[in-house]
């Protein structure tokens, strides 16, 4: 059997060669010819899906290294190298349980399954039927039952096509994954470094009005002794009020770190016990592992993009599988039974096989169009796919060039720190000689006070820019190749 479509209108049928009878010849040649046309088309179909080379140029080295030999971060642990037990905790709570992950995992299982079918459309699909059924003149009925089969070679790149798109598929699913559990860890920290800081800073505020406190005490002395000076209590209240206010801010600061990591973690509320005094986590010195070229196989922006090219490579390659013929093997057998006539034979069979084919002839320019639109649409992929890279480059040397600056910072506030507190240590000093009163000696106290939240600001925003980092990096502990999601 030979059937043509011409723009899904049959045009010809060539009737099957029947099987032969006893008694019948058999021409070879009428079952050659359509053999050898399906031979010729199937060469003809063995073209391959062609995806282009990625633009994938980096720097050979970042401009701005992290300066001294520290400790080798590990991406898949860099938040460890903080060293703080309880970081640690959150962290694997969160991969646990965070609600974004936990969708993103179950997206990613949906379209494995679904890619794991991608080649059933190019199988054979089988069919059977019974039914009963009557002439066109009325008086006999049968019983006809029939097996029909059909099979979609894929020719001209289809099939292939069909399965670089469910590749392009799973690999956008994993990539969304994947950043969600890179931004889910990210922001754990950054969470837990914004609770710490503020907790820190109430701390520091708290001893700062209790040096307001005693600074109002001290005032009012002087003001019976009449030893101050014009304005010299106003000022001290003023600044009172100043402290409250700033410990309400800082208190607040630390509520809505709390309720960011609670949902970070999956939680209905904060935990209690996360209002107790912690230290906030501080950053040695390290030595960063990673080059730029590591970006092509761990950020999730620019896997994200790969796969987008993947998927325009796979649309262009149906667009031109379907400007040509489509070629299908096809095959029946048909069973009928003649149940009203009483004769010596009711049934007699009809087999049949033989190929199908579909040629594009009416909306053959409509299918052109097509491939050639989706030909522009896989060179905008790679222009996308080039931004994702300078894009993880970019962030990448940014997040460097804040680590630096902060480096800086935080040697320059040591500095002014430790003369805070060697001019407080003097200032007490004079007061046991009785050089100095303790009024005096006040605003050495506050000026270390302020020097010390200074310090802890820059040390907190250093971490978050080595956050920032490998953030950029891809930092997180992906699957391994060929692990199951759901464990």
């Amino acid at each position: 059997m030979l059937l043509l479509h011409v723009g899904g209108l049959v045009v010809r049928r060539i009737t099957p060669v029947a099987v032969p009878r006893t008694g019948r010849g058999f021409s070879l040649q009428a079952v050659l010819r359509p053999g050898a046309l399906l031979a010729s088309l199937a060469l003809a179909g063995c073209m391959s899906v062609s995806v282009p080379d990625l633009p994938d140029r980096t720097p050979s080295a970042w401009t701005q290294v992290p300066q001294g030999q520290g400790v080798a971060v590990d991406a898949k642990q860099w938040w460890k190298v903080l060293a703080d037990p309880a970081l640690d905790g959150l962290v694997d709570q969160a991969i646990a349980g965070n609600l974004d992950l936990q969708q993103a995992t179950l997206r990613l299982q949906a379209v494995r399954i679904v890619a794991g079918t991608s080649d059933s459309r190019f199988l054979p699909e089988i069919s059977a039927s019974a039914k009963q059924v009557q002439d066109a003149a009325a008086v006999d009925t049968y019983f006809h039952a029939g097996i029909e089969a059909i099979w979609d070679l894929g020719l001209f790149g289809a099939a292939e096509s069909a399965q670089l798109s469910a590749q392009a598929s799973a690999g956008n699913a994993e990539a969304l994954r994947n950043a969600a559990q890179v931004a889910v860890i990210a922001d754990v920290v950054r969470s837990y470094l914004d609770l710490t800081v503020a907790q820190a800073q109430q701390d520091l505020l708290a001893r700062q009005q209790a040096v307001d406190d005693r600074g109002e005490q001290l005032a009012l002395v002087r003001q019976r002794l009449r030893l101050d000076e014009p304005g010299e209590l106003d000022r001290l209240r003023a600044r009172q009020a100043a402290t409250r206010a700033a410990i309400a801010q800082a208190r607040e600061n630390a509520d809505n770190a709390a309720r960011a990591l609670a949902l970070l973690l999956g939680r209905d509320g904060p935990d209690p016990a996360w209002r107790a005094y912690r230290t906030p986590p501080t950053l040695g010195t390290f030595s960063l592992q990673q080059v730029p070229a590591d970006l092509l196989r761990h950020r999730p922006q620019i896997l994200l993009a790969e796969s987008e090219v993947m998927q325009a490579a796979a649309s262009k390659g149906s667009a031109r599988a379907a400007m040509y013929p489509r070629v299908s093997l096809g095959g029946s057998i048909l069973y009928a039974y003649n149940l009203t006539q009483n004769a010596r034979s009711n049934s007699d069979s009809s087999p049949s096989i033989g190929p199908y084919i579909d040629i594009p002839l009416w909306d053959w320019g409509q299918r052109r169009a097509r491939f050639h639109a989706d030909e522009k649409q896989l060179d905008a992929a790679l222009l996308g796919y080039r931004k994702a890279v300078l894009e993880g480059v970019s962030e990448v040397e940014g997040a460097l060039g804040s680590l630096a600056r902060q480096d800086s910072s935080i040697q320059s506030l040591r500095a002014a720190n430790d003369a805070a507190g060697q001019q407080v240590k003097r200032q007490a000093r004079q007061v046991q000689l009785g050089l100095s009163s303790e009024f005096d000696g006040l605003d050495a106290q506050r000026a270390a006070l302020a020097s010390q939240a200074d310090l802890i600001g820059a040390q907190g925003a250093r971490v978050l820019a080595f956050a920032s980092l490998y953030r950029a990096l891809g930092g997180a502990p992906l699957p391994l190749e060929g692990e199951d999601v759901s464990q």
